[in-house]
């Protein structure tokens, strides 16, 4: 994805990161009804799908309020592009720490200094250099 993220970006960014209570993805059905619940309109499963992979692409304000709540972001993060970008960036941090040994790391680190926090980061960055060094490579 590069420059400004589409309607449909901002969805799917949603149903990849945002899990239901057994830790799978919601459906389009799941988040349809729960949107017609909310809005008491129409909203189809089709209709999300259409949302999400970017063939309609105009809403309305209530649609996406529903699916801000159903998803628990703030509304904004479908309206404003900064508010956006940086739900984005909490997203992705959710996603990151649904993955047990980013967790793991997390949790380990959460009483360390500031000073061992750096370390930590300064390491991170030099195996995430190398490691793309070597991708490229391949």
């Amino acid at each position: 994805m590069s420059g400004t993220p589409t309607l449909a970006d901002k969805i799917d960014r949603l149903f990849d990161v945002v899990r239901g209570p057994d830790h799978t993805p919601y459906t389009h059905e799941e988040v349809a009804r729960a949107c017609r619940e909310a809005t008491g309109e129409s909203f189809s499963a089709t209709y999300l799908w259409q949302l999400r992979t970017g063939r309609r692409d105009n809403p309305t304000k209530r649609h996406l309020e529903a699916l801000a709540q159903f998803f628990q972001v703030p509304p904004m993060y479908f309206f404003d592009d900064q508010q956006s970008a940086q739900i984005a960036q909490e997203l992705q941090l959710l996603g990151a720490l649904r993955d047990a040994g980013v967790r793991e790391v997390a949790l380990r680190a959460v009483n360390l200094s500031p000073e061992g926090l750096g370390t930590i980061s300064d390491m991170i960055e030099v195996i995430a250099r190398r490691e793309a060094g070597l991708r490229r490579a391949d």
